[in-house]
């Protein structure tokens, strides 16, 4: 289950208060969906910084901070997102087993 997945996110969106400092470093908790479909820009998915449950009970707006592609897949969980206006192309069927195999 292998995949490649790029994004990018606007660095000017990030909310200061998200930023928590831990053991190695500065962080900021993203959450990064995979859609089914591929939007008009051929991405597959947004970046949005992660909410508490509290905002997401208080229904607050989501902070955006970019889109994601899949760029490369082993087929095993998510498909690649069409290349330059490209038509999607599936995955492709397993080799054959051959028939003198000796087990």
């Amino acid at each position: 289950m292998a995949s490649i997945i790029k994004a990018s996110i606007n660095l000017s969106e990030i909310p200061k208060d998200k930023i928590y400092v831990g053991k190695k470093g500065k962080y900021l908790p993203i959450t990064i969906t995979l859609n089914d479909d591929v939007d008009q820009f051929g991405n597959q998915g947004p970046v949005v910084v992660e909410q508490t449950k509290e905002e997401r009970e208080s229904k607050q707006a989501k902070t955006y901070l970019g889109n994601v592609k899949v760029v490369w897949t082993n087929g095993d969980n998510v498909a690649t997102a069409p290349r330059d206006n490209q038509p999607q192309k599936g995955v492709p069927a397993p080799a054959a087993a051959k028939e003198d195999l000796p087990f």
